[in-house]
């Protein structure tokens, strides 16, 4: 059996139609701050404070493999909340969450796995998630938005050690934004009537584990981009998963947008 660790998102909810539809139903759980009423009776929630007797639960329930799936928030640990079985693992994890969001998720892939639970990638139960390489929309990249993403990518790849953000605004060589902290839909709101004609780059940070985390578009993010006065949504091939992905291009043809699927410089 696998688990789903997750939000209540529509990455979520694709992954365990899609498993459900194949015959392996998954077992959905969400990492919650707090006691208190379920709210969602398949689910299975757990507090940070208890992952040592969640870990437990998931072997004894026959879990094999865990997919982590759309946004975890990164928790408060209440100590007087720590359970005996989570007790161990306290150190670590109060040494994860002092890290940035890559080296957290690393500690944390680690405990589970050390638990006897492989790591499965959004991508590899639905593969659909990643959308073929090339221009999707109508609209093709002009030559300026063709060198513009060049020079995004350079720039991501120079924040990426970092650990701040995927994504970069990028305008006639100009940088708009960085995404960080706040995520993608605050940095687009945050430009707009800066960022005319301008273009948008989603891609994996470099060294990343790439069975967690990987960056998402949907509907909504093309929708703040027109919002925004952005003219190309550009994503990394391979490095970011598109959710509806056929409503992500009608929403960028009637804006007039180019949405184009990019291969990397090596």
């Amino acid at each position: 059996m696998i688990a789903l660790i997750g939000s209540p998102d529509p990455l979520t909810a694709l992954i365990a139609t899609t498993l459900g539809a194949a015959g392996r139903p998954p077992l959905v759980c969400r990492l919650v701050d707090r006691d208190g009423p379920k709210g969602e009776p398949d689910v299975l929630r757990f507090r940070i404070e208890h992952l040592g007797s969640f870990l437990r639960q998931l072997v004894e329930a026959g879990v094999a493999e865990v997919c982590f799936t759309g946004p975890v928030a990164r928790p408060r640990i209440d100590p007087s909340a720590i359970d005996a079985e989570t007790a161990p693992l306290l150190p670590r994890m109060l040494a994860a969450l002092g890290q940035g969001d890559d080296g957290a998720l690393r500690a944390v892939l680690a405990i589970f796995e050390e638990a006897g639970l492989a790591i499965r990638a959004a991508q590899d139960l639905v593969p659909t998630l990643l959308p073929p390489v090339g221009v999707l929309s109508k609209a093709r990249p002009t030559p300026a938005q063709e060198a513009d993403a060049a020079r995004a990518e350079r720039v991501h790849r120079l924040i990426a050690p970092a650990d701040i953000g995927q994504g970069v605004v990028l305008r006639a060589g100009w940088v708009v934004a960085v995404e960080a902290g706040p995520g993608t839909d605050w940095m687009l709101r945050s430009v707009r009537g800066m960022a005319d004609g301008a273009l948008f780059l989603k891609a994996p940070k470099r060294g990343q584990d790439r069975r967690v985390d990987l960056p998402v578009v949907g509907p909504a993010t093309i929708e703040r981009a027109r919002e925004a006065g952005i003219s190309a949504v550009v994503i990394e091939a391979r490095g970011v998963m598109v959710l509806q992905r056929d409503a992500c291009v009608a929403l960028a043809d009637a804006a007039g947008l180019a949405l184009w699927v990019r291969e990397p410089a090596p």
